[in-house]
């Protein structure tokens, strides 16, 4: 089974979706976490982010993989580039900064729709983002779009960031 869950950010699609996941016993795919891959291993191998034909190339060339977790430090899920364990180094202050531009790159989100269409077909996988019941997986076989007031996301986020 194929579960979409959309929706702006800080809407509730991370914590929904991994209940779910949970629940059924399916992979939690929150496909932000390409985006944050690429972005690190830009930064990794020295290609600088605002270039955008390179990191193109790299989301291309990058092996990604978001596999259940498999070490017990808390992870909803394993995150591999190129069979390197980046699950945490994704979460890091500098991706954060970083990742914006990356994601809005024409070439990046091709290469990982792309991907992600990979993973979501092997089923069993409850798949968070954005256009994923639209763009990514159009034939999922359920999908779900969750939203919140404006006022409710930015709450979330400020509580996020303070940490």
């Amino acid at each position: 089974m194929i579960i979409a869950i959309d929706g702006p950010a800080a809407s509730g699609k991370s914590t929904i979706g991994a209940r779910v996941a949970q629940a059924l016993g399916h992979l939690y795919f929150d496909t932000g976490v390409m985006y944050r891959a690429v972005t690190w291993a830009a930064l990794d191998r020295n290609i600088a982010i605002e270039d955008e034909d390179d990191v193109t190339r790299l989301a291309e060339q990058l092996d990604i993989q978001v596999q259940p977790p498999t070490v017990d430090d808390g992870r909803q899920y394993t995150v591999l580039a190129d069979g390197v364990d980046i699950t945490w180094l994704i979460r890091e202050a500098v991706v954060n900064r970083q990742v914006s531009p990356v994601s809005a790159y024409q070439g990046v989100r091709e290469a990982l729709t792309r991907q992600q269409r990979r993973i979501g077909m092997a089923g069993n996988v409850v798949m968070v983002g954005r256009d994923i019941g639209s763009v990514v997986l159009p034939e999922a076989d359920h999908k779900i779009y969750l939203d919140a007031t404006l006022h409710e996301r930015a709450r979330r986020r400020f509580v996020e960031s303070a940490g």
